[in-house]
């Protein structure tokens, strides 16, 4: 038996979630002009009861900071909808294009704004891999 507590189900539970790096170059005054608690909060309040937004440490992708990446619900990755990495989203339009993209379905369901084609990144297959194992 799992000793890992359930959650109780809500309509997030079905959906996309959203990982938002917030560890040694994200989240920091690396980026400077960046409000990074406030483009947290805007991603949080925008996705509220559509999908997880969740906060982590260090996704080692510091190159590319800040760095967000979207994984599919499980229809959007039966539907072959893989998670996408997305890096250097430094300002609020980006966010705004991220929350448009996730209320329209996210990876495997909706294309994302073509806009969206310039923060994406291919992580190591490693980075990959520990991200998924940890969205389970």
């Amino acid at each position: 038996m799992s000793r890992r507590p359930r959650r109780p189900a809500s309509r997030e539970a079905g959906s996309c979630t959203v990982t938002v790096c917030r560890g040694c170059c994200c989240g920091t005054g690396k980026i400077p002009g960046l409000d990074h608690p406030a483009q947290l909060a805007q991603l949080r309040g925008a996705l509220a009861g559509q999908a997880r937004v969740r906060a982590t440490g260090c996704l080692d992708a510091c190159d590319h900071a800040n760095v967000i990446v979207v994984q599919p619900s499980a229809a959007g990755r039966a539907a072959g909808g893989h998670p996408v990495w997305l890096g250097l989203v430094n300002d609020p339009d980006a966010a705004d294009d991220i929350v448009a993209w996730v209320r329209a379905g996210g990876p495997g369901i909706a294309d994302p704004p073509g806009i969206l084609d310039l923060y994406a990144f291919t992580p190591p297959r490693r980075l990959r891999r520990d991200l998924d194992s940890s969205a389970t």
